[in-house]
């Protein structure tokens, strides 16, 4: 079995924002999961920049809603693509419980800047998630996806779409939905999936 059912008391929540490593996709629209991630360590003072073949990541502890709960972060290094190479070696790692996992990444089929959570579920086309499903050997795990749109017009394909940056005219949409998918975050840990879903869902 290539997911470990049940990891010790206290397995840590394990954030994974997906994108593209390398300062040419800093910008991109592929890159708003990586975006999220930094967003929301900065709010909670966590440091994610600790170079591992598979990933950039950060560690640290924070209190939401009366508790405390350890967390880390991750950026993976092996391509959007092979995301899952990353999430798999990190969750055996760290002993991670499918529970405690949050992948946050793009999603052309939403509008752009409109956040969605989910328990489980298919890839949906997205190859990031994709690769993380056949990795896990399951899709029971929550997955943060914000719109980013899909390309107007014939002449521009999606993948040089997801490749591109944002435009100035969208900058302050994607800026606010990232913010609203940091307080989704928060919204997790501190009341669980089920109630965030019901809170950030809507609309």
């Amino acid at each position: 079995m290539r997911w470990l059912k049940r990891g010790p008391r206290g397995s840590p929540w394990l954030i994974v924002g997906l994108g593209n490593p390398g300062a040419g996709y800093v910008g991109n629209r592929h890159n708003v999961g990586f975006m999220t991630v930094e967003r929301w360590a900065d709010r909670h003072g966590i440091a994610v920049n600790r170079k591992k073949p598979w990933a950039i990541q950060g560690e640290g502890e924070l209190a939401l809603g009366g508790s405390r709960f350890r967390v880390l972060l991750a950026k993976p290094r092996t391509f959007m693509n092979a995301s899952g190479d990353a999430v798999l070696e990190l969750t055996r790692r760290h002993h991670v419980v499918p529970a405690k996992l949050v992948i946050v990444t793009d999603d052309m089929d939403l509008p752009l800047g409109k956040i969605r959570l989910r328990q489980r579920g298919s890839a949906g086309g997205h190859k990031g998630l994709a690769s993380i499903i056949e990795r896990l050997g399951r899709d029971e795990f929550a997955r943060l996806r914000i719109g980013i749109g899909r390309p107007e017009g014939a002449e521009k394909g999606n993948v040089e779409h997801v490749l591109t940056d944002f435009a100035d005219a969208e900058r302050q949409v994607i800026d606010e939905a990232v913010s609203r998918a940091c307080d989704a975050l928060d919204c997790v840990l501190a009341d669980g999936v089920d109630r965030a879903m019901s809170r950030f869902n809507a609309g």
